[in-house]
């Protein structure tokens, strides 16, 4: 019953701001409205109007005036939530916004739950459950890519490549279980080939939308980079260059760095997590033997690493320690203060790690822009296709896919082992089920649940 009740919320943030967003949806969104606004002339009702008009007038308490508003009225079933909605655009003060809520669900409509309008939403067929996801995900989006990629399987793709994938695997499922219902009138001669292939195509299908799982996590959540080098390189100046401000204290003392401090910036619209670490080398020093085995736990962790090394000293076992550490880490090499009289050669670094070394300086923000455009080439030109139409960023999407997966390959096994017929349709239907997950065709109300508990409230 809860789901048929007139739900209302504040749609914009909570905090003071130009004008705020009172949103409404339900069989009674009308009345409820009717019975606090006033048009301009008085005798204008809300629920008499056409469908996506703006209407002027006052919010009242009775026969008081709260505010001047604009309210918007949307009519069933081409709305948001595929129900009546009205839209209160009033001023952007917390106090006068709180105060027409109150007025809202005082006149009958009770406090929407976090992400119950995107809930009916899904519940009234008016968008699937991957859909759903990706209105949060849009939210929360940290980058250009983030946002592309949100706005693609808002838009559907995602769900119908899934519905392509389930629909072949059900037509395969039905023509089985007709044929052993019926075996006088269908066949299942020569339909192991075509099951076969169909199925080999479904894996190759979903092989590759786990292959670009990686880089939705990439895009979604950024790339976990930590900053390495020996104590006095700069790599905390790199830092605040990074971040565009002094985040990191810099001085000429080695060890001033004894923790690790992680920043949010973005390189080339490319996220990166990036982690300060204290300087590596032998120390007896408690707290600095502490930061500098932090440091080793972060590389050890991260999905890229960035070395800088010092070019006005010579390299040391502090270097080759580091150098270690990212022989088999996606890393590249900076080798800083290049304005110098340099001791390290780019050549020699090279040779030494077989990364791909910069000369920068940190502290005179020279030959950044270089280290930029390889960053850049190398995830999405090398890990990243600007143009691929859909990435799962979804770990709940990656367990169904593998699901899904790990039955179609069954398929597979009892097709080559040349197995009775009802054994593929019984993993050809979990594939189907675990499929279903996905667009919230075959999920239980506790995981819808629990999934719309993540939105803000409002939304």
């Amino acid at each position: 019953m809860r789901n048929q009740d007139t739900i209302a919320a504040i749609a914009t943030g909570t905090t003071n701001a130009g004008i705020s967003i009172i949103r409404i949806s339900g069989e009674n969104a009308f009345s409820v409205a009717d019975s606090l606004f006033v048009s301009k002339r008085g005798k204008k009702k809300l629920a008499e109007q056409k469908s996506h008009t703006m209407h002027y007038g006052m919010i009242m308490e009775k026969e008081t005036p709260v505010d001047e508003a604009l309210v918007s009225v949307m009519r069933a079933p081409n709305t948001y939530t595929a129900e009546n909605i009205v839209e209160i655009n009033c001023h952007g003060g917390m106090i006068v916004t709180k105060k027409i809520l109150e007025l809202v669900l005082s006149s009958g409509a009770r406090l929407a739950e976090p992400g119950e309008f995107t809930k009916r939403a899904f519940l009234n067929g008016r968008i699937d459950l991957s859909q759903a996801e990706a209105v949060i995900d849009l939210i929360h989006a940290s980058n250009e890519q983030a946002v592309k990629n949100s706005v693609r399987q808002l838009n559907g793709n995602l769900c119908r490549k899934i519905k392509e994938i389930r629909d072949g695997v059900l037509r395969d499922t039905a023509f089985i279980e007709a044929a052993l219902d019926d075996p006088e009138h269908i066949s299942l001669d020569g339909f192991t080939d075509t099951l076969y292939e169909h199925t080999k195509e479904n894996l190759e299908e979903i092989g590759t939308l786990l292959t670009h799982a990686e880089n939705g996590k990439i895009i979604k959540e950024g790339i976990r980079t930590v900053i390495l080098g020996k104590p006095n390189a700069g790599k905390s100046t790199l830092m605040n260059v990074l971040v565009g401000e002094e985040r990191a204290i810099v001085t000429d003392i080695p060890g001033t760095t004894r923790d690790t401090l992680e920043e949010l910036i973005q390189l080339k619209g490319i996220v990166l997590r990036v982690i300060d670490t204290a300087g590596i080398r032998e120390t007896y020093d408690t707290v600095e033997k502490i930061g500098v085995e932090k440091a080793k736990a972060a590389a050890e962790d991260a999905d890229f690493v960035i070395y800088v090394a010092d070019a006005s000293r010579s390299l040391d076992e502090n270097d080759e320690a580091v150098i270690s550490m990212i022989r088999e880490k996606k890393a590249v090499v900076l080798l800083n203060k290049s304005d110098l009289t340099m001791q390290v050669t780019k050549e020699e670094l090279e040779e030494k790690t077989g990364k791909q070394v910069f000369l920068i300086s940190a502290k005179e923000e020279q030959g950044m822009d270089a280290f930029a455009d390889a960053v850049e080439k190398m995830f999405y030109q090398g890990l990243i296709d600007k143009k691929e139409d859909v990435f799962i960023t979804n770990l709940r999407h990656k367990e169904a896919l593998l699901e899904a997966q790990a039955s179609l390959q069954k398929v597979m096994e009892s097709l080559e082992l040349m197995m009775p017929e009802d054994f593929y349709s019984i993993d050809l239907m979990n594939a189907y089920q675990a499929l279903g997950e996905i667009i919230g065709e075959a999920v239980d109300e506790d995981l819808v649940d629990t999934i719309f508990r993540e939105f803000c409230m409002g939304k």
